[in-house]
């Protein structure tokens, strides 16, 4: 509105029906239709404001007769969690960064955080509650304390933070009476100087005005930031020490326990129910670790309430907490530093796989403290832990403690890697890396520990042996829920007959793969020996001079094709060298292979692409066997190799990814052919790793839109948990690349 050409006040219509691009004016009845109908919880929200203003007053008393009704039933819409929880990211995410100390309203501890909490409060209580019916902040800060939904005091901080902000936005406002949430910046002394005054902030004996302002800046920012998290949080904790029962005692103040399942759901637990009695099982013990556990909770939950599954998460925390009752480091850590206690909490909130590891080897919870040079958990060197793990076992002369051994330092860095790779420190190829060095560790230490124990008296082997890795343990790409493809090489001792030599070291083999294979707790030691020479029906142990003849006269395509990925991992060194060279010559023969072995390649191809696809699988979303997944891609860059590793060297490795850089650099395909083959693998490793993360066990399915592909989202480094933008992403760059594949593979 304009008066003598000068802005006199702004009217904003941005909060009407469809917002800036809805009618200015409408009916009651389109009013009532369209939120009826289409309007989002945002909406809601905005409406607990609204009183008749100016006009007739009849018709504005009308509006709210109809409206308010549906906005107290709001929380029982079916979108109404993943409503708020998206409102609460847009509060975040509105500010830049960069001024995001400076925002006074929407910054963190900010207005817009009180304001945002008493709003969601309302919305979860009103509809049982009319004296929270209020479109007053502080009043209804109020009616909140006054009704136990929030503590009395808490009620009274936050306003008086709230006021105190208030105070602030005005008269950086009535500065030069322009609408602004901006804070005057640090180094701005004379701004900052006039708000003090402006605030009548006065000196308190320590500090001029202008240190009394900043520190009192400070303080609020901090206060309102804790109490949002109490706020939501402290009353149901108090909701659950009166009884396990869900009864509210006589003469006991505070939320019920319908209240409090209430707003538990309104923040993403699904399960309300549990979550309560969570609670009451951390807290209502007694001594001096309820004590803690009630100080923590209030944040954790909040923490918590971010993450895909928050119920999960609770009970992770719980079962995690009883299981470290008597540790006092882990309490303390929680307490003292609060980097171990949210990483922890996005940890157990997302993933199914880390906190049963967790509760086999708690002391990794150490390590999401920060060290001197950055985060404990990025510590660890591959080499160092390699060597570590077969130290320990080689502690033990029974091979059966001695795998023990390996286990408790195996778990130990699963969870390591897990918790690392969850909380972005690690990126796909250092995990796929560190997961590989895991994996050839136990199996040195496995070998190591069996032929210690059948090694005759004499202490002369009867042969020397090597594991060759093939498939992803061969081109060190192995992910979460991947088994270890081997095959065993051995060579008798000078004198030995081969005859005794082949049987000895074929009992080695068969007790490696026993040991490992041993049921546990831990994630599966699978040995797969079925890419050795005539597979299943092929010898478990060949020597050098028995692979050689194969491979010279009967090798199979498929065979040829699987030693591209074999790789020396464990056992003697220069046998495992020596078993490579006669591989060169087979999987890089010169002038290439022939085209009827590239027609046999390409044919096998198209049966597994009808015939290994699970049923009922999509083939649009199987991250290994799926449209642009990762047998796409690996076929493609093996044919590649096959054709073309005779003259070029660089195709001399058993790397997807280091193959693809080589054949981008020949110019065998297009480069940008290859960067959408390699943006498909590293897109499909990274679901498939974070299916395994989120489900605790292997899968290669993605799921439907949902909480579980959310949680595959944030477990895959997606950018926010929208599980749909995270699918649609996926099918996008796998699509792209069967393209690719169609035209360099064929098919």
């Amino acid at each position: 509105m304009r008066l003598a050409s000068e802005t006199f006040f702004e009217v904003d219509a941005a909060l009407r029906p469809e917002g800036k691009r809805g009618q200015l004016v409408r009916t009651l009845e389109s009013h009532i239709a369209y939120y009826e109908r289409w309007a989002k919880t945002w909406e809601f929200q905005a409406l607990l404001k609204a009183r008749p203003a100016v006009g007739d007053a009849e018709l504005g008393q009308q509006y709210l007769d109809a409206l308010m009704p549906m906005v107290w039933t709001a929380c029982e819409r079916e979108d109404f969690v993943p409503d708020v929880q998206a409102m609460r990211r847009r509060v975040v995410e509105l500010v830049p960064a960069d001024v995001r100390s400076r925002e006074i309203k929407l910054g963190t501890g900010g207005l817009r955080d009180v304001e945002f909490a008493v709003q969601l409060l309302q919305l979860v209580h009103g509809r049982n509650d009319d004296s929270l019916h209020v479109t007053s902040t502080v009043e209804a800060l109020a009616a909140l304390g006054a009704g136990g939904y929030v503590g009395r005091d808490d009620a009274a901080n936050m306003t008086a933070s709230y006021e105190f902000l208030r105070l602030l936005e005005h008269r950086l406002q009535l500065q030069r009476l322009k609408r602004t949430h901006m804070l005057p910046a640090p180094e701005d002394d004379e701004a900052l100087r006039w708000l003090a005054r402006a605030a009548h902030v006065r000196p308190d004996g320590q500090h001029d005005a202008l240190g009394v302002l900043r520190e009192e800046l400070k303080r609020q920012s901090v206060r309102v930031s804790r109490l949002h998290a109490k706020l939501f949080y402290q009353p149901l904790l108090e909701s659950v020490d009166r009884a396990v029962d869900f009864t509210v005692g006589p003469g006991r103040e505070g939320m019920t326990n319908e209240a409090a399942e209430r707003q538990l759901a309104a923040l993403g637990y699904q399960a309300p129910h549990s979550a309560l009695t969570h609670l009451a099982a951390l807290t209502s013990q007694g001594g001096r670790r309820a004590r803690v556990q009630a100080v923590l909770l209030p944040t954790l939950l909040d923490w918590l309430s971010d993450t895909p599954d928050p119920d999960a998460g609770l009970l992770a925390y719980r079962r995690i907490s009883e299981s470290l009752a008597d540790a006092r480091w882990y309490l303390a850590s929680l307490r003292d530093e609060s980097a171990v206690a949210k990483r922890l909490m996005h940890v157990l909130g997302t993933s199914a796989y880390v906190p049963d590891l967790l509760m086999r080897a708690p002391e990794v919870i150490q390590q999401y403290a920060d060290g001197p040079s950055g985060p404990k958990l990025l510590e660890v060197e591959p080499d160092g832990l390699g060597r570590s793990l077969v130290a320990a076992a080689g502690r033990y002369a029974d091979p059966v403690k001695a795998i023990a051994a390996a286990r408790t330092l195996r778990r130990r860095e699963l969870a390591r890697i897990a918790s690392a790779d969850l909380l972005g420190m690690l990126d796909v190829r250092s995990v796929c890396t560190a997961l590989t060095s895991v994996w050839v560790a136990v199996l040195q230490s496995a070998l190591d520990a069996v032929t210690r124990a059948n090694t005759p008296a004499d202490g002369k082997a009867p042969a020397k042996i090597a594991v060759i890795g093939m498939g992803r343990l061969g081109g060190g790409e192995l992910g979460y829920g991947s088994d270890a493809d081997v095959m065993f090489v051995c060579e008798p001792a000078d004198g030995v007959e081969e005859t005794r030599a082949v049987k000895w070291s074929v009992s080695i083999a068969e007790q490696v793969r026993a040991l490992l294979g041993t049921p546990s707790a831990d994630p599966p030691l699978e040995v797969d020996i079925n890419l050795r020479p005539e597979g299943r029906n092929g010898p478990l142990v060949r020597t050098l001079s028995s692979y050689a003849a194969y491979y010279q006269q009967w090798a199979q395509p498929w065979e040829i094709q699987a030693l591209l990925r074999a790789h020396r991992v464990a056992g003697d060194l220069e046998l495992g060298e020596q078993f490579l060279l006669l591989a060169d010559a087979t999987r890089y023969p010169a002038g290439g292979v022939s085209e009827q072995a590239v027609q046999e390649i390409r044919r096998i191809k198209a049966r597994v692409d009808a015939e290994r696809l699970p049923r009922g699988a999509d083939p649009n979303t199987h991250t290994k066997l799926g449209r642009g997944g990762l047998a796409d891609i690996e076929w493609t860059v093996q044919l590649l190799q096959l054709r073309f590793a005779h003259r070029i060297p660089a195709l001399h490795n058993t790397s997807t990814l280091d193959s693809l850089d080589a054949i981008g650099a020949a110019e065998l395909i297009a480069e940008g052919d290859v960067d959408l083959l390699r943006q498909a693998w590293l897109t499909a490793t990274k679901a498939r790793n974070a299916l395994v993360l989120v489900r605790g066990k292997p899968t290669d399915q993605l799921p439907g839109p949902g909480r579980q592909l959310n949680a595959v989202a944030v477990a895959a480094g997606w950018h926010n948990d929208d599980g749909s933008e995270f699918l649609d992403n996926y099918l996008r760059v796998t699509r792209r690349a069967k393209a690719v594949v169609r035209k360099v593979f064929g098919g």
